[in-house]
């Protein structure tokens, strides 16, 4: 008995499974940091003076108000200096 290719039945291969793709990398933009320098700005108050008053909590809150940090006192054998600064404008 001869058997003929003709004689079996048509049915579409069977899908071979595919691997999956390998998921690619998440990438992040890089960061980038620009620091621009800073530039100050700076106020000597000085006092011990009879004409030089040391300055009043008013007058320091004012100061404040006004953006101006206290950074530094110099004491001087007849006055004292109070040093303070804040960002140029």
């Amino acid at each position: 008995m001869r058997t003929h290719i003709a004689e079996f039945p048509k049915h579409p291969m069977p899908q071979v499974p595919q691997p999956p793709s390998p998921q690619q990398p998440r990438v992040q933009p890089p960061t980038v940091y620009v620091y621009e320098r800073q530039q100050w700005q700076y106020r000597v108050v000085t006092s011990g003076a009879a004409d030089e008053p040391t300055p009043s909590e008013h007058d320091l809150n004012a100061l404040g108000q006004d953006g101006w940090e206290l950074v530094g006192i110099i004491q001087l054998p007849a006055k004292t200096q109070f040093v303070f600064k804040r960002a140029k404008l």
